[in-house]
């Protein structure tokens, strides 16, 4: 009898556990431990063709609050100068040449191959997405997220985190039709001080396109707060000055 209870006492307790969970406040959580609310990085994107041709660009990209990014393409000579902007939905090209910022969409890509502007100017996924269910594994959680925004990348999007780092380490993107188009993996945990430890390297591939393969490698990725004039059309050819 005292077993019978103790069992049922442990499946209540499981049940009130999973029932606590709240799949939106982990998805903050993830988030800032992804990003400090204000910040610098450097990035190096690399392509990867089928027949092991690659392509790399640099990036020095700031990022303030939730939905606000910038970046300047450091190399490779070609691309050099040329920045991107993004307000929430709003994503935005300047070319040196042209002299006027360009609208772009989360679907194109400023760099070609399987990262696209979403990806590669990501805002917060808690600006992006709503958490509809939570899964818990012993690896971890599973977020199910549904897009609450009508000019977003993916309709859906799965995220595999780890319970005991809150990172993910996988991530599915579905079309609005169910179809997957890209996995993203998070690999290689880094301490890049100041409390910042997160992965330094992103990696997808999509079934869209078989045999290419895409990373985004991650450094000098520190605090730093920024006024909200760099984040504006007008600042967008001088933010290379923002480097120190």
């Amino acid at each position: 009898m005292k077993k019978i209870i103790i069992i049922a006492l442990l499946g209540l307790f499981g049940s009130m556990t999973a029932f606590a969970l709240d799949g939106n406040e982990i998805l903050k959580q993830v988030d800032r431990n992804l990003n400090p609310e204000s910040f610098e990085m450097y990035r190096k994107l690399i392509n990867i063709e089928p027949d092991g041709t690659k392509k790399e660009f640099i990036m020095f990209s700031v990022k303030k609050g939730k939905e606000k990014m910038a970046s300047i393409f450091l190399s490779p000579a070609s691309e050099k100068g040329r920045s991107t902007l993004r307000i929430g939905d709003n994503m935005w090209l300047y070319i040196p040449n042209v002299g006027k910022p360009i609208r772009i969409t989360s679907l194109q890509s400023v760099t070609g191959e399987i990262f696209n502007n979403s990806d590669i100017m990501r805002v917060d996924y808690s600006a992006e997405y709503n958490c509809e269910k939570i899964e818990t594994t012993d690896k971890g959680y599973t977020l199910y997220l549904k897009a609450k925004v009508k000019n977003v990348a993916y309709e859906a999007v799965t995220m595999f985190i780890d319970s005991e780092k809150l990172l993910p380490h996988k991530i599915e993107c579905y079309a609005a039709s169910g179809m997957l188009i890209k996995n993203l993996y998070f690999k290689n945990i880094k301490d890049f001080g100041d409390g910042i430890i997160r992965p330094a390297i992103i990696e997808t591939d999509s079934p869209l396109y078989k045999g290419y393969k895409s990373y985004i490698v991650f450094a000098k990725v520190k605090k730093r707060d920024l006024p909200s004039e760099v984040f504006s059309l007008n600042y967008m050819q001088k933010i290379d000055g923002l480097r120190q």
